[in-house]
């Protein structure tokens, strides 16, 4: 063998040890790398946040815990952005004159319900709702819209209104100087249009957060009293939600803070929850009918009428969710990744805005189906609530006809107080934001108590007595074994 054909075996050996020294070291650094990788996404994952700046409890510019919390900041901010749902597809041009003072000056707004529904109207005469009832807006304008309504401009309201649309603790602090309790009792008897103006911001981070702990916590007293009282109802005495809630259950309570059923007590016009029988609607309004409680009187009618409020937080307690330990936050602030961090989305919206990141975490539907589903339920629960707020407007029309014709005081009387239950319980349907989804088959009982009432009015203004109309034996075997299960 020549000395060249030699050569070439030891220069393609001196190759390969070259090539696999090259690989080990490329894997090698690879490995470093990632490694470093993994070590820096686990002390991400840690940190809960960079503190910027220190926050305390009286912190109120969310600005300044953006600093701290930009990820949540940024989210927060785009609840200024109109995002269409099936019920609020678009804005409408503003022709109000009204809005020329708005400090926002804006061109468009949302939707009249009481122009699309002039039903409302009918249920609502004589009290405020019925000149100005919009659909909703991000929480970014809950202050400023509140402002804006005709029903503070044109009537009087008291300050406990503030209560959910304006970041509260800055407000209490400035009417108490220190005295949380006597802050809060002054801001429910002031005037609203005095007292909205010490209000800065919406709800801010300090209305659900604690600034030291970052724990979530309730700030509002009409929940921490309506908690109390709903839990020694239930036999749990001396309840604090702040001492004795757990972190998940905090995640709905945040929001119960203003999503609910109330009204302002006595002449300081205190913010109450109606929970001292329980949540569902038959003992909110077994409550009321027990204190003698009713927000107005109907202009055409004279019946004494308790008006409904939002009570997203009643109908949850409902619904299949609850039972299920799901909480408002896990839908409307569903959680995402931010690099190796996992946070809540703060643009709180209709879960529908991004069916994958809050029903694709416990279903496994295509988006599609689950969307459809949505819609059926939704869809379903407007033919019910049609034919209920088709009934009660017969009945307005049947007791306005019967005090002109002259039928007898009792009558009237009697079908007045099938109104007022008519009226509440399809309010209560209708100014529940999920249009039904939160808990289908509470809400069609409540419609079809709605319609019962409706129609027992109507014929209480025939001479049809109440023990006539009072329910079979049959049904009333039915109710008793229902009421004994537990599961109503």
């Amino acid at each position: 063998m020549t000395e060249s054909a030699e050569a070439k075996p030891r220069r393609s050996r001196v190759w390969v040890l070259l090539a696999v020294i090259v690989v080990s070291a490329a894997a090698s650094a690879a490995i470093t790398a990632l490694v470093a990788n993994i070590a820096d996404r686990k002390v991400e994952g840690k940190s809960t946040y960079t503190q910027v700046v220190a926050l305390t409890n009286t912190t109120y510019d969310p600005a300044v815990w953006g600093q701290n919390f930009p990820v949540q900041y940024e989210a927060y901010k785009k609840t200024a952005e109109f995002t269409p749902t099936a019920h609020s597809t678009e804005l409408v041009p503003v022709t109000e004159a009204r809005f020329e003072n708005d400090p926002e000056t804006r061109t468009e707004t949302t939707a009249s319900k009481i122009q699309a529904d002039p039903r409302l109207v009918t249920m609502w005469s004589g009290y405020a709702f019925a000149i100005d009832y919009r659909h909703l807006r991000g929480h970014e304008y809950m202050l400023l819209d509140q402002q804006m309504t005709l029903r503070v401009l044109q009537k009087d309201q008291p300050g406990a209104c503030l209560n959910c649309h304006a970041s509260i603790p800055e407000v209490v602090a400035t009417l108490g100087n220190g005295d949380d309790a006597a802050g809060w009792a002054t801001m429910n008897k002031t005037p609203y249009k005095e007292v909205t103006t010490l209000a800065t911001h919406p709800i801010t981070c300090i209305d659900c957060h604690d600034a030291e702990t970052m724990e979530l916590r309730i700030t509002r007293p009409a929940l921490i009293e309506g908690l109390k009282a709903l839990k020694a109802s239930e036999g749990i005495a001396d309840y604090d939600v702040n001492r004795d809630a757990t972190n998940e259950e905090m995640r709905t309570y945040v929001c119960a803070q203003c999503h609910v059923e109330y009204y302002f007590a006595g002449d300081g016009k205190t913010l109450t929850f109606p929970w001292a029988k329980g949540t569902d609607i038959d003992d909110v309004w077994d409550y009321y009918t027990e204190i003698g409680f009713t927000d107005f009187t109907h202009k055409v009618t004279e019946a004494g009428v308790v008006k409904a409020q939002h009570p997203e937080f009643e109908a949850w307690s409902a619904g299949v969710h609850a039972a299920n330990g799901v909480s408002c936050a896990d839908c409307h602030m569903s959680y995402q990744r931010v690099g190796a961090q996992k946070v809540s989305n703060h643009d709180v919206a209709s879960p529908m805005a991004d069916v994958n990141a809050s029903c694709g975490t416990c279903h496994t539907a295509s988006e599609q189906v689950i969307k459809d589903r949505v819609t059926t339920i939704q869809n379903r629960f407007i033919e019910s609530r049609d034919r209920a707020l088709d009934s009660l407007t017969q009945l307005i029309a049947a007791i306005e006809k019967a005090k002109s014709d002259g039928t007898p005081a009792d009558r009237i009387a009697a079908a007045q107080a099938y109104q007022n239950k008519a009226s509440f319980y399809i309010d209560y349907a209708y100014s529940e934001n999920s249009f039904g989804f939160h808990a289908p088959d509470y809400f069609q009982r409540i419609i079809t108590e709605s319609l019962d009432a409706s129609r027992k009015g109507q014929l209480a203004l025939l001479g049809v007595s109440e023990a006539d109309m009072a329910p079979s034996d049959v049904a009333q075997a039915n109710t008793a074994a229902i009421l004994e299960s537990g599961l109503k």
